[in-house]
């Protein structure tokens, strides 16, 4: 009769509850881990039954078969660990079907758990080949990005990752997940070139800030806590630690307390060697550095009189007082006394470690300058920086830096690619 209800396609009901699954994984990040990987079988086992709950008589075309074992493949890959039953359901699903790009992009997944790289790039590729579609683009950029470690080229494997980000995006200028892909795939270029370049840690938070004004976003966690190493190695400390903390709060399981913990534990550091350094006689330091020579094509500097962000054609010359250790490889952080007896933070980016020490004279050569000034549960940290991203911008004790002393690349903050 035409008042009765029409009955859903029980493929489309399989197909919403393999999606809802997904969407779960991608949102849920309970204080234990456990509680995640419970919820998730249990879910996988509902939408699993209500897949095979479908009578034989209406999955027997190839279109239909084609689409049960995709979804079959789909359920049982949710889980971060390879499944062998997984990757044979999806097999069957792109032979049944092979312009199925959804399948070949879950077999692409599945095939990257078990480690087979170039298999998982194939299948991307399969997929993307049925056309443009911005997931795949994501993967592809992603896995660029896994593959370049470890290789020869991984620059080029980079840049790679990054253009398949950008394809992405113009295929939907406001998808929050394309914009955030982007924003790994700068800053993994940030890390993989030895972590000195200021650029692309700025592209890095552009692209990361466009992915926030998507709602979606908001259940995110890994968003939160890339953003906020980013801001870190910024030294936007006070953004860097609120961006920690809704981290932690979204996802326990990041570490995301630890990295609060690690900046505070860097500033009171800083906050207590200037202090030290106050207490130091000043007056033969400050007086010795008023007699080096420095280059005719920069004005001598102090460092009250530089202007915020980069200072151009200013040379400002200073003495190491003191080396701060801290938890990350990167970047260094030093106490240098300027010729005006005021003392101020040195950030060194991309440069071993033993390139300047303790009672070194150094020249900066168009600084980077920054004021910080803020307080964080109850506490004040107020003190001036420069930044040193490139070997040209230092010479260290009459003599430029040479290629050998940088480093080319750099483990830093954990981060999700």
């Amino acid at each position: 009769m035409s008042g009765e209800p029409k009955r859903e396609d029980p493929l489309a009901k399989a197909t919403t509850a393999a999606d809802d699954l997904y969407h779960l994984r991608d949102t849920y990040f309970p204080p234990n881990p456990d509680d995640k990987i419970s919820k998730l079988q249990l879910h996988s086992d509902l939408a699993l039954n209500l897949l095979d709950s479908i009578p034989s008589e209406e999955r027997k075309l190839p279109s239909q078969r084609a689409t049960y074992e995709y979804l079959k493949g789909k359920i049982l890959d949710v889980f971060s660990d390879y499944s062998k039953e997984a990757e044979d359901h999806l097999s069957k699903a792109v032979k049944l079907n092979p312009s199925l790009a959804d399948a070949w992009l879950c077999l692409g997944n599945c095939i990257w758990k078990k480690g087979d790289l170039s298999a998982a790039k194939n299948c991307f590729t399969l997929a993307l080949s049925k056309g443009p579609n911005k997931k795949i683009l994501c993967q592809l950029s992603m896995l660029d990005r896994k593959i370049a470690q470890g290789s020869e080229n991984q620059e080029e494997l980079v840049e790679e990752s990054i253009q398949h980000a950008k394809a992405a995006i113009s295929l939907d200028v406001k998808d929050g997940n394309s914009w955030y892909n982007l924003g790994n795939a700068y800053f993994t270029s940030f890390v993989m070139t030895g972590a000195w370049d200021y650029c692309k840690l700025r592209q890095s938070l552009k692209a990361y800030q466009n992915a926030e004004k998507d709602e979606r976003m908001e259940s995110n966690p890994d968003l939160y806590f890339n953003c906020a190493t980013v801001h870190k190695y910024l030294e936007n400390y006070e953004r860097a630690l609120t961006g920690f903390e809704a981290a932690a709060l979204k996802d326990p399981g990041l570490k995301a307390a630890e990295e609060v913990q690690q900046i505070v534990n860097l500033l009171d550091k800083i906050d207590n060697m200037l202090g030290y350094a106050r207490a130091k006689r000043l007056a033969s330091i400050a007086a010795s550095l008023t007699t080096v020579i420095i280059n005719s094509s920069y004005k001598r500097g102090t460092i009250d009189l530089l202007l915020e962000g980069l200072n151009k054609e200013v040379a400002l010359v200073g003495k190491v007082l003191f080396f701060i250790k801290h938890e990350h490889a990167s970047p260094s952080y030093y106490v240098i006394c300027d010729s005006n007896k005021t003392c101020f933070i040195l950030s060194v980016y991309g440069l071993r470690n033993d390139a300047i020490k303790e009672g070194d004279q150094v020249v900066l050569l168009q600084p980077f300058y920054r004021h910080t000034d803020f307080s964080w549960r109850g506490k004040s940290y107020q003190f001036k920086s420069i930044r040193v991203d490139f070997l040209e911008q230092i010479v260290v004790n009459g003599k430029a830096l040479s290629p050998q002393q940088a480093v080319h690349t750099s483990i830093i903050a954990q981060h999700k690619p």
